[in-house]
């Protein structure tokens, strides 16, 4: 009783970088998503006539931060089989480090690309500053 409560504890405290990392991935998740909202606002309230150019930059932003949603969401479930691995691998005292280091590698890949994509976004509404 009392060795399957240590490999239980071993197994919550690999855990809990990770959820660190799902905790932050979350936080950008919502930031995304407010940006994402506040330019599909500005897209249904400007019109196409006399704003053509903005709404070409509203789509091309909406497409960015599409992406960077989509592949933040795709880290956040590599972060979970992460989890998930290191508690299973306890359970079945079997090594889960190749699944954990491939998991975790493709989630940093993933958040990576994530924050690129962010960054193209950002790159675009400042822009549009300069445009006017």
């Amino acid at each position: 009783m009392h060795a399957e409560l240590i490999v239980a504890a071993h197994a919550i405290q690999q855990a809990v970088a990770p959820v660190f990392l799902l905790t932050g991935v979350g936080a950008f998740l919502s930031v995304l998503s407010g940006r994402l909202g506040r330019v599909i606002d500005r897209f249904r309230s400007v019109d196409w006539d006399t704003h053509g150019d903005e709404m070409k930059v509203l789509v091309l932003r909406a497409r960015w931060i599409h992406w960077s949603i989509s592949l933040c969401t795709i880290s956040a479930l590599f972060v979970c089989i992460v989890i998930a691995a290191l508690f299973i691998g306890s359970e079945l005292n079997r090594d889960p480090s190749g699944t954990v280091s491939l998991f975790f590698i493709a989630a940093m890949a993933a958040l990576t690309l994530a924050l690129l994509c962010f960054l193209r976004e950002i790159s675009l509404a400042t822009g549009i500053i300069r445009m006017r």
